[in-house]
């Protein structure tokens, strides 16, 4: 850097120069020098060194912001949305109404992937009309584990030759989460990531229980239960930027584990985990196994603040909005994140002439493991459509001998859906599979579960293929016969004729080119005719086609319902009459 000479020179008399000036000289030059080594190369007008305003920015970062009220005032939910995951898979044992597929895309893909495990002359296999290349989708649900059952959906592409679908099998297929990128020049291509679950199973097409002819029906369908997930999704919350400091990423983890926690062994382990200044990773807890999104709203209703003085104050504030049905819902999320502190406040909720309110504190109490909440949640499961699932749902997980026999007095509701609701609840249940009995009928398993309402048969789409029939006497007393899909053929025993007319016993066929006729003995009774159709052969699709064909043309005795389980997030109206009825 150049230094800045200041001299001073005056002329003494007689043109002589005074020797102070030279002293002058070197003074200024090394001053200059000491200034210039304590600030290093820099120029004299900059305010602040560099490194002052380094250490500036890092007492700013080190400054840790406010914690929150509530867990949900600096976090967001990561990871509640399903993830969709697409494949091509194929479908074989089809009766002739397969086919080849044109040359496309998803041929390509089938082919590169059954070269990957060295399928002989996979062209061949793919030209055989008992075969049919499908395209294959699932959902994975949020905090689905390694090894658990998703259902899948197939549908046979526009380039394929395939007229239906029914009564096939879908090969073992891999499914993965397939993102579209937007390349140069307006062209797309598909980035696969890693195998996310495997499909494999029988195929039920919309037309088993669709009527109508349209081809649409016929060439697509779901396997029921057929998916089984390769990796954990992992839950998380994520900060706000304005929260985004690790002393609050362990504050809040340590409001929830203090709330949330289970044991590992003999090891106490909280569900969360701060991995990042703006990130805390969450197991789902053994409790909210079954109801990922209620977790996820109770964990955020957690106050980050230990328990204190306020604490009191805090639940009377609660109580206080908990008695009113605006407030009530949030505030029932907010004590059950409390934990059992705030027991009392819910108990005295339980005694509202307000059904809503009941309902709220009920719903609570249930996750929390008390008993308490039995009465009001199965009086809301049987008079309230809006609070049906929910109500159900805390029923199901509620492990106490007496929610067991509420959801049991559910199944004499004259409500289908609160019935069917019930069942699938109890199913659920390791504890109450015991009093369902039921027994595998190859593809599908069948029940038979007494109620006092009017008989009826119900047919699942979903969760797990299974018929269930409430109550006694749904039978099919044939006048004459009925045709079946894939070949079968229902007609009345002509020697079991009574006076009236009608049947006693039915026989059952099934003729198919290439294998063995096969024929069954049955009474009119349903459950005889389920299992007839199954000893022949018959699918879980085409025994539900069966039943349908049936109650089509009048001659199924009882009432057929196909999927009839309640539905979530209906609107509860206070004003009025509920939102609506499922008869």
């Amino acid at each position: 850097m150049p230094v800045m000479e200041f001299t001073t020179r005056r002329a003494r008399p007689g043109g002589q120069r005074h020797a102070s000036g030279s002293r002058l000289l070197v003074t200024s030059v090394l001053c200059s020098l000491v200034f210039v080594a304590s600030v290093g190369c820099t120029s004299f007008w900059k305010p602040k060194s560099e490194n002052e305003i380094n250490d500036a920015k890092l007492l700013e970062l080190k400054k840790a912001p406010q914690t929150p009220d509530l867990v949900r005032d600096a976090a967001v939910p990561n990871g509640l949305h399903p993830i969709q995951v697409d494949g091509v898979g194929s479908v074989n044992q089809l009766a002739g109404t397969g086919g080849p597929a044109d040359p496309s895309q998803f041929r390509d893909e089938l082919l590169e992937e059954m070269k990957r495990h060295d399928i002989k002359d996979p062209n061949r296999f793919l030209e055989l009309d008992s075969n049919a290349l499908v395209r294959v989708r699932a959902l994975i649900p949020p905090g689905a584990r390694r090894g658990d059952p998703i259902d899948i959906r197939v549908l046979a592409p526009d380039e394929s030759k395939v007229s239906d679908l029914g009564g096939g099998w879908l090969l073992d297929t891999r499914l993965r989460r397939q993102i579209r990128l937007q390349q140069r020049m307006m062209q797309r291509s598909v980035h696969s990531g890693e195998v996310l679950a495997i499909a494999t199973g029988p195929v039920v097409t919309r037309g088993s229980h669709n009527p109508g002819d349209e081809i649409a029906n016929r060439i697509e369908g779901n396997v029921i239960s057929g998916g089984r997930v390769q990796e954990d999704r992992l839950m998380s919350l994520v900060l706000r930027p304005e929260y985004q400091h690790v002393k609050v990423a362990i504050e809040i983890s340590k409001a929830i584990n203090k709330r949330f926690f289970f044991f590992d062994g003999a090891t106490r382990r909280g569900i969360a985990n701060p991995r990042e200044d703006d990130l805390i990773e969450l197991e789902i807890h053994p409790r909210y196994r079954n109801n990922v999104y209620r977790m996820i709203e109770v964990v955020r209703a957690i106050g980050v603040e230990p328990e204190s003085s306020k604490t009191q104050g805090r639940l009377a504030g609660l109580a206080k909005q908990l008695s009113s049905p605006a407030t009530a819902a949030d505030a029932a999320l907010q004590l059950e994140g409390i934990g059992e502190s705030a027991v009392p406040t819910l108990l005295d909720a339980l005694k509202s002439d307000d059904r809503e309110i009941r309902f709220y504190a009920a719903e609570s109490l249930a996750y929390m493991d008390r008993e308490e909440a039995v009465d009001v949640l199965e009086e809301s499961a049987r008079e309230v459509a809006a609070f049906r699932a929910p109500a159900l749902m805390a029923l199901q997980e509620l492990p106490h001998p007496m929610a067991e026999h509420a959801l049991r007095r559910l199944i004499d509701s004259p409500s289908m859906e609160t019935r069917y609701g019930a069942f699938c609840s109890l199913r659920r249940r390791s504890d109450a599979k015991r009093m369902l009995g039921g027994k595998s009928l190859g593809q599908f398993w069948l029940y038979e579960i007494q109620s006092s309402e009017s008989p009826a048969v119900v047919v699942s789409l979903r969760e797990s293929p299974e018929i269930v029939i409430f109550g006694s006497g749904v039978s099919l007393p044939l006048a004459k016969f009925l045709r079946g899909p894939a070949g079968i053929l229902i007609k009345a025993d002509p020697s079991s004729i009574d006076e009236n007319g009608l049947p006693r016993r039915l026989k059952i066929s099934r003729f198919q080119a290439g294998e063995e006729d096969k024929r069954a003995t049955t009474s009119i009774a349903i459950d005889s005719v389920i299992a007839g159709l199954a000893s022949v052969g018959a699918g879980y699709g085409e025994v539900i086609e069966v039943l349908r064909l049936a109650k089509d043309s009048d001659q199924l005795q009882g009432q057929l319902a196909v999927d009839p389980l309640p539905r979530s997030l209906r609107t509860y109206y206070r004003d009025g009459d509920d939102d609506e009825e499922d008869e």
